[in-house]
């Protein structure tokens, strides 16, 4: 309790340090330059009200959820199969490498070329495309790596007993992997976000992040601005935050916690 309660007050003194940075360069370097205080942010977030990010975020994170839960679980069964059927790791692979090089900049209006604008209020399919291959790479890399690194014992004593790739696969080696794949998703959820904000960019929705941001841009609004970057990196520390609560919850032994 008292290592987490430094941990918590050491976190609130850096943020609160980061804060008043920020102030004293607005007020400084900066004056009179387009960057906001934080009291101007605060007003901001007053003026445009919880509908406004309820509004703007809600669709984003919607896009999010479905484009993680694409790419991760494209991205599971395919290191299975490396597991299961050994040469289809160069292709595999290949395809992993080639999600990861691709420049979003490249890509993003070529996806909305091929799959269109949305249907009035639904989600943007670039955007959960795009959320998807932000995902993908990570948790490729991720799960091979923990299904390798499974005990060898245990998986001859599978064998021994009549146990095929399958058996291995699920009896020992997705245990052993689950500390990486939890891993892996920490990681992908905020990733996912951005990749859906990215999407939005050209993904033809007319409420998100996206638009909320181009819009802000436009209007010269800069407080209203930085305040969507702040929710943004609220929304993703939160994505953050359960996954890593829930790798202490399921596998306790990975964060040096007693196993269950």
């Amino acid at each position: 309790m008292r290592e987490r309660a430094r941990t918590w007050l050491g976190g609130a003194a850096g943020l609160a340090g980061l804060v008043a940075l920020w102030w004293l360069l607005a007020l400084t370097v900066f004056d009179g330059s387009s960057m906001p205080t934080p009291p101007g942010v605060l007003r901001q977030y007053g003026t445009d009200g919880w509908a406004f990010y309820a509004n703007n975020f809600g669709g984003t994170v919607v896009e999010a959820l479905i484009g993680f839960a694409w790419g991760n679980g494209l991205a599971l069964v395919l290191a299975a199969l490396v597991l299961l059927t050994p040469r289809l790791e160069p292709v595999i692979s290949q395809i992993a490498v080639i999600s990861y090089c691709v420049p979003t900049i490249a890509i993003l209006p070529i996806l909305y070329i091929v799959l269109g604008p949305p249907e009035p209020g639904e989600p943007s399919p670039t955007a959960i495309v795009l959320a998807a291959l932000s995902v993908f790479f990570t948790t490729v890399v991720g799960a091979v790596l923990g299904f390798r690194s499974a005990d060898r014992a245990a998986l001859d004593v599978v064998s021994v007993y009549g146990g095929g790739r399958w058996r291995q696969l699920v009896t020992v080696q997705l245990v052993s992997a689950l500390p990486e794949i939890l891993g892996a998703l920490k990681i992908a959820a905020p990733a996912a976000f951005l990749g859906a904000i990215l999407g939005e960019y050209i993904g033809g929705v007319d409420r998100g992040v996206g638009p909320a941001l181009i819009a802000a841009g436009q209007g010269l609004m800069v407080e209203r601005a930085w305040g969507i970057m702040f929710a943004c990196a609220l929304v993703a520390g939160i994505g953050y935050a359960v996954f890593g609560l829930l790798g202490r919850v399921v596998v306790p032994w990975s964060t040096g916690g007693e196993r269950g």
